[in-house]
């Protein structure tokens, strides 16, 4: 794990060079022998997970502004993959990582792990990040690269939409879905979402499908089968088909299995 001090230096160096309206702005440091800090912009609404664990601030979390913090944490993670240079691998996204402003807009911080992704360097690293939300192969292998921000972004998408972490239920997955049982196969999305909150509907209701396929395909155990950012955006930013059956029939079984993406 990093110390406080790594962690600090990383930030003041990585963080000024991600400009994005769903990053944390980093306005300015002190570093001194004895203290140092750091001045963010402030956001009025805390933490995702302090919103999703509160029973009254979570019924402020409707579904449409949960689809909209998808589609932000998306575009954030899509930036700092490939449009900023060297890219940039958070490594250390969850759901404590990710801070709402007054109208509910994401922005990703605690970038005190994050690391450049080196393209002519195997990017070998120390463990960082928190437990529940880090890609599977992190616990073998220390190779870092961007299927692991992917994987964790698959963690908060469903952990919006079931209103909690999804734990057993990436166990499950990660057991991929030909193992589980037919009763389990037989579960349906409208038993696995936030049940504090009215069911989505009609256009909602498909862009809360289209998310949960999408977040179980991020959650693939094999990093090679996960998509990209890239892809996990453009389909985000892609208008939906309607969907030929109604959303609450729709099983655990066809949400398991993913599209096909691109290694």
């Amino acid at each position: 794990m990093l110390d406080g001090e790594e962690a600090f230096t990383t930030e003041i160096n990585i963080l000024p060079n991600a400009r994005h309206r769903n990053i944390i702005k980093l306005h300015g440091y002190c570093s001194h022998a004895r203290y140092s800090f750091l001045v963010y912009e402030f956001m009025e609404k805390g933490s995702l997970a302090d919103n999703l664990r509160d029973e009254v601030k979570a019924l402020e979390l409707g579904w449409r502004k949960r689809v909209t913090i998808v589609k932000g944490l998306a575009n954030a993670i899509f930036y700092m993959h490939y449009e900023c240079c060297p890219a940039i691998i958070h490594r250390d996204i969850s759901s404590k990582n990710v801070l709402l402003d007054d109208e509910y807009e994401a922005h990703i911080s605690d970038f005190g792990s994050a690391t450049n992704l080196d393209p002519d360097s195997s990017n070998w690293t120390s463990f960082a990040g928190t437990f529940g939300y880090s890609a599977p192969e992190l616990a073998y292998t220390m190779e870092v690269n961007e299927k692991c921000d992917v994987y964790s972004f698959g963690v908060i998408t469903l952990e919006l939409i079931m209103g909690k972490h999804p734990g057993d239920l990436i166990l499950s997955h990660s057991a991929s879905s030909s193992s589980l049982s037919p009763a389990a196969h037989q579960i349906l999305l409208k038993d696995l979402l936030d049940q504090r909150l009215a069911p989505p509907k009609r256009r909602v209701a498909e862009e809360v499908v289209s998310i949960a396929k999408l977040a179980f395909s991020c959650l693939q155990p094999s990093p090679q089968s996960r998509p990209t950012m890239k892809e996990v955006s453009d389909k985000l930013s892609t208008s939906l088909p309607s969907l030929s059956e109604t959303p609450h029939t729709i099983t655990l079984k066809q949400l398991f299995d993913p599209p096909t993406s691109t290694p």
